[in-house]
């Protein structure tokens, strides 16, 4: 018998030095967040595209280029700036050697995104094919890499091109696992750099983005004037920009940016501008409203520009700095005393927008004070129903019930129809990870309801708990929320109505990326040797190609005839999941309007032409199940 107990020196063999590359390829977490296959919108790949266009977003503000040129194809990424070009002696070290760079020199770059000179590194060794080419005063270098390793080294030559820099690269795929490019994402990313950068212009795929009007077109860009309560506010002032509205819509909804990087988990800046916008309103009515009815249904805009910012992570989706300058005044007190002028005045001399801000706040008081007897009743009723053990099959990492800001981005729940979809997802799950909530029947079709609904309807009500998003995604218990339904009619309709459930009351989870659609194969392809799982019709024409005409072909027409054994292929390391995207042009109630509003023949032709596709995928597997 043994111990059990592990034996191991520790000795000088013991203590590894890895070089820059190998640290970067080992924990590329560190660098670049998590990895993803770009499904999501913080997936690393987008990270990377990030990294690059941020050192031409520093050339920019530095005053140096007014253009990008941006290429994105399948697997490579092509990024051309006409900023001052990489001084070329020092091309190969800025993008292979760490803590080499131009920005440490605070006067070269005094409010650059990236201060560590980590970006284009991580990037070269993240890359199957790295390239980098600097312009200067009539001359070239070029270096190119593969997997941070230098494999070409051209000597300096001389140039009639323009002065900047030209970056191309394709991500290792044996990093970044089946990953694409999804456009929206892309081009997200690039009008958020419009947004903040006043005379820049971004070329990407043959499509321009330039803004002349900073937050103001961006608060236009994304939301629709029929919903507006009043126009919207646009303030700027030294290193300081916001907009600020209110709208109909449910939740609060905030973007905010620092030295021109969008941080989408906020930080010291969005917590300040929050603060102010309270306090500057309670002061400007003389009432101590409510801090909930004073943010409710707001949509508003954040930028800062601040010295030497410090980021709590490389991938700078968060501020942590608590000054705007290393011997400046506190980000609170800056932000708080630009409002308490800036938007005071601006109230003053606009009283009919004072006066409908008043009426949007004494709305969401009366609406507050409306529910708050039912929703006392709905929690009561939600503890009672005993909901992880009848509703929802939680997953362990919960067992200390912490945000999933505090877990990483692995936890998941998955949303089923029926109890056999949900028997065989449980079955087949990852139970560290992975949790389930299964429906009971069709959900309610709350288009136009109130949040009373919320409460008043068990099923949204236990699902609201289950989520944890009753006061707002702060303390959401899952990074995905997968919609796990049948690829079927009714699956479909399901889908919808959860759609509209999660747009009606809690728009952000779908504008922050957490809600998907989980795909399954439609068909199974098979013989004695082999097993192939089709996703879409063309994908079932070559496994039938691949197997044979004799191979067996079976239709999943639901969820619940997938066996656990089956589905767990499909949930694992390989799962397809298709994000919900808002494109930047379409509003919530333009969505919800068509969807789910009157019959409009618009919506009668696209309802037509997607039950014909079910049709003829279930007419075309019946003919061919007949003939084999």
């Amino acid at each position: 018998m043994t111990s059990g107990k592990v034996s191991s020196d520790y000795t000088e063999d013991s203590i590894k030095s890895l070089d820059w590359k190998q640290h970067i390829r080992l924990r590329p977490g560190m660098y670049i967040g998590k990895l993803g296959d770009g499904s999501a919108q913080d997936d690393g790949i987008y990270v990377l595209v990030k990294e690059i266009i941020d050192n031409s977003i520093d050339e920019h503000v530095m005053g140096h280029g007014r253009t990008i040129d941006v290429r994105v194809y399948d697997h490579k990424v092509v990024i051309r700036d006409y900023g001052r070009g990489i001084p070329l002696g020092k091309v190969v070290d800025c993008v292979s050697k760490m803590n080499t760079g131009g920005k440490y020199d605070s006067q070269a770059f005094q409010k650059s995104v990236g201060l560590n000179g980590v970006g284009s590194k991580a990037v070269n060794a993240l890359s199957n094919y790295f390239k980098v080419q600097s312009y200067r005063d009539k001359m070239t270098k070029v270096a190119e890499f593969k997997r941070g390793e230098l494999t070409t080294n051209e000597k300096i030559k001389s140039s009639a091109d323009r002065n900047g820099t030209l970056i191309v690269f394709k991500p290792d795929s044996t990093i970044f696992k089946n990953f694409h490019f999804i456009p929206e994402y892309l081009e997200n990313q690039l009008w958020n750099y419009a947004y903040l950068n006043s005379g820049l212009t971004i070329n990407f795929n043959g499509k321009k983005y330039h803004s002349a009007n900073g937050l103001l077109d961006l608060l236009t860009n994304r939301t629709d004037d029929d919903d507006l309560r009043y126009p919207i506010i646009h303030l700027k002032g030294n290193d300081i920009e916001v907009a600020l509205t209110h709208g109909n819509q449910y939740g609060e909804e905030y973007y905010s940016y620092v030295n021109g990087q969008f941080t989408t988990q906020g930080g010291t800046h969005l917590a300040a501008f929050k603060e102010a916008i309270v306090k500057t309103i309670r002061d400007f009515y003389g009432k101590s409203f409510d801090a909930a009815d004073i943010r409710s249904s707001v949509v508003g805009a954040v930028s800062v520009r601040v010295i030497e910012p410090i980021f709590e992570s490389q991938t700078k989706t968060k501020l942590g700095s608590q000054n705007m300058a290393p011997d400046g005044p506190t980000m609170r007190t800056f932000i708080n005393d630009f409002l308490r002028q800036a938007l005071d005045n601006y109230l003053h001399q606009q009283p009919q927008i004072a006066e409908a801000l008043l009426k949007r706040i004494i709305q969401s008081e009366r609406e507050r004070k409306d529910i708050a007897g039912i929703k006392k009743l709905a929690n009561e009723r939600a503890k009672k129903a005993n909901l992880h053990n009848r509703k929802l099959r939680d997953c362990r990492i919960h067992l200390n019930d912490k945000k999933a800001s505090d877990r990483g981005d692995d936890s998941m729940l998955f949303i089923t129809e029926g109890d056999s979809a949900s028997g065989s997802i449980t079955k087949s799950r990852d139970v560290q990870i992975q949790a389930v909530f299964s429906l009971r029947g069709k959900p309610l079709n709350c288009f136009g309801l109130t949040k009373k609904v919320v409460y008043e309807n068990e099923e949204f009500n236990l699902l609201q708990h289950a989520l944890n998003i009753e006061d707002g995604l702060d303390g959401l218990r899952y990074r995905k929320i997968i919609i796990a339904t049948d690829a079927d009619v009714d699956g479909m309709h399901i889908r919808l109505l959860l759609l509209t459930f999660f747009l009606q009351f809690f728009p952000d989870l779908v504008k922050r990326g957490h809600i998907y659609i989980l795909e399954t194969p439609l068909f199974r392809v098979r013989n004695k040797k082999e097993t192939i799982y089709c996703y879409s019709q063309e994908e079932k024409v070559a496994a039938i190609n691949s197997l044979g005409s004799n191979a067996e072909i079976t239709r999943f027409k639901g969820l619940g005839e997938i066996s656990p054994n089956e589905f767990g292929a499909f949930i694992g390391k390989n799962i397809r999941l298709e994000p919900i995207i808002l494109k930047k042009d379409t509003t919530v109630h333009q969505l919800l309007t068509f969807y789910m509003g009157k019959n409009t023949p618009d919506r009668q032709k696209f309802i037509i032409d997607n039950l014909r596709f079910e049709k003829d995928i279930v007419e075309e597997t019946s003919d061919a199940e007949t003939t084999k």
